[in-house]
């Protein structure tokens, strides 16, 4: 035998072993969340073959999107944060809630100046969180988001005497929910996806997805019908859309989108109303900078193998996820329009592990908002691309471990909720050996 078949036949042998003996380690210990990849965060930068004044577009668009704001600027009156890069940070600009949670700066003590109590809920290793209420004193639905912070007490706000909502009252009466950011990587790519497509994939492979009871359908614009797809529960339509209610609801600050202040109190008023404007012929808006740098921020970048896992092992948890189920909903992948004004976005392959389409999840994971046609049960599918290197999972961020959010798709109905349209797909994963669902982990993580 020659020396280079020896060699060849000696690395074939070597990555067989290393990808068994991974698989039989798993088996040993039990399968388990490898964790936050390691590594280059492989997001955060701008899609490539951007042209003309677009990469500055992204970049101006970067530089308003990390910007803190200020009370003199517009933030609040009620508020969660101070810019857009604080809760959108893991594990770049544009990613999800990073590992310290930035929102204890705006509490007594705080580098901000900010004089607020920090809610039970929000701590220094936990996520960003939103809170959203479901029914008002009176058993009407509220279900809009309820700011954390007021402007009161900051060396800026005098005379602005509001108090913080009782928060705590509603977590004891149970009448709150919890949303953590979702990143916005690809962005642009979703944006560019054509509603017909979206249709196309969500009615294939019918007859399967009908023996897995998956159904799913789309959220629409009340206004003029098109598909929406951003935020859990694809409620907004828009990169646009949004940006300005973002810009609004999370940092108070009014804007040529949504003009009107959620808290009117005259005296906690310290800027023009709307607080944001087209200031000439050659300035845009904040909310044009937001949505021009999420539209042109590239999407992740997976790896083919990382610390304690083989490309062996990816590659089997690949076909496992497949396998399962999982794709009918994570769809792998989705062809933007080919027709796109931006050639950036247009006839690209968006690899989102998405169909961007609602789904019952069951009472385990409803929240009993509803927003569209949303119900109180249904999300759209996460993306999962970029996966590899979150932290904290599921629309509440109640877990970093991903073991743990899979099977939490799963859930019997009850007299409220029907049954999680993931159920059959969680029992497939249920009855993996332990090397196989690591291998499944080990996938996801790579992503």
């Amino acid at each position: 035998m020659s020396r280079v078949k020896v060699r060849v036949l000696a690395a074939v042998t070597i990555m067989l072993f290393l990808g068994l003996s991974q698989s039989l380690t798993a088996q040993f210990r039990g399968a388990r969340d490898p964790g936050v990849r390691s590594g280059p965060a492989g997001a955060g930068g701008p899609l490539d073959g951007l042209t003309g004044a677009q990469p500055e577009m992204f970049t101006v668009g970067l530089a308003d999107f990390s910007e803190e704001e200020t009370v003199d600027g517009g933030v609040g009156p009620r508020f969660n944060f101070v810019s857009c890069a604080g809760c959108h940070a893991q594990p770049a600009i544009g990613g999800t809630s990073p590992a310290v949670n930035p929102l204890l700066r705006l509490g007594v003590g705080g580098d901000l100046g900010f004089k607020n109590v920090m809610p039970s809920f929000i701590n220094a290793n936990g996520p960003v969180r939103e809170a959203r209420f479901q029914f008002n004193p009176d058993g009407s639905r509220d279900g809009g988001v309820h700011a954390l912070f007021v402007i009161s007490g900051h060396t800026d706000a005098g005379g602005c005497t509001i108090k913080q909502e009782d928060f705590e009252k509603q977590v004891n009466n149970r009448n709150i929910i919890f949303r953590i950011p979702s990143p916005v990587f690809g962005a642009g790519l979703i944006e560019s996806i054509q509603d017909s497509t979206i249709l196309s994939n969500l009615s294939s492979n019918s007859f399967t997805k009908s023996n897995f009871g998956i159904s799913g359908r789309v959220n629409r614009n009340g206004n003029d019908g098109r598909i929406s797809r951003f935020g859990w529960k694809a409620q907004n339509p828009s990169l646009l859309v949004f940006s300005a209610e973002a810009y609004n609801v999370e940092m108070g600050i009014t804007n040529e989108g949504f003009p009107i202040e959620r808290d009117e109190t005259p005296s906690c008023q310290f800027a023009g109303v709307p607080n944001d404007v087209t200031a000439s012929v050659r300035q845009i808006s904040a909310i044009d900078n937001f949505g021009n740098f999420q539209r042109f921020l590239a999407p992740p970048t997976p790896v083919s193998s990382f610390t304690n896992a083989s490309s062996f092992s990816i590659s089997r948890g690949r076909s496992q996820f497949t396998n399962l189920g999982c794709a009918l909903c994570h769809t792998p992948q989705l062809q933007t329009n080919p027709r796109a004004a931006v050639a950036a976005l247009a006839g690209k392959t968006a690899a989102l592990f998405s169909d961007l389409a609602l789904h019952q999840m069951g009472p385990g994971l409803a929240d009993d908002i509803l927003q569209g046609a949303a119900r109180g049960d249904e999300f759209r599918t996460a993306p999962l691309w970029g996966l590899g290197k979150r932290i904290f999972f599921l629309h509440d961020g109640r877990t970093d471990d991903l073991e743990t959010a899979i099977k939490a798709h799963r859930s019997d109905g009850n007299l409220k909720f029907g049954p999680s349209e993931a159920n059959r797909v969680i029992d497939n994963f249920n009855r993996l050996s332990d090397n196989d669902q690591q291998d499944l982990l080990n996938f996801l993580r790579s992503l």
